[in-house]
């Protein structure tokens, strides 16, 4: 069966649709991209800046105090762990010793 006119123009109208909406798309994802990129860049230059003012030990390079200040704080967060771990099991026998008291024999409430 034969396509008529209408049919084929409407399919290439539709194609040559697509084809835009992607040029379109491209343009403002690598645009984006560029962005992100120069936005990013630019805070890493300003953060290796401060941290090679500010953060690192004689002789020592700017990966280096990175590293250094990321092993402190992952040790800082690992005693927060612990210093709420602890609590919590405190609380918790707080708790036990509570509710054992206020249940013994011969006790009024």
């Amino acid at each position: 069966m034969a396509k008529s006119k209408l049919v084929t123009a409407n399919e290439e109208i539709a194609k040559k649709v697509v084809s835009g909406h992607k040029k379109v798309e491209e343009a403002v994802v690598g645009g984006y991209k560029k962005i992100e990129e120069a936005v990013v860049g630019g805070y890493r230059s300003i953060e290796d800046a401060f941290v090679a003012q500010y953060l690192t030990h004689e002789g020592e390079t700017i990966e280096e105090a990175k590293s250094r200040l990321r092993a402190q704080q992952d040790q800082q967060r690992a005693k927060e762990q612990e210093r709420r771990e602890s609590q919590i099991a405190q609380t918790a026998d707080s708790v036990k010793q509570t509710q054992e008291i206020t249940h013994l024999p011969g006790k009024e409430k």
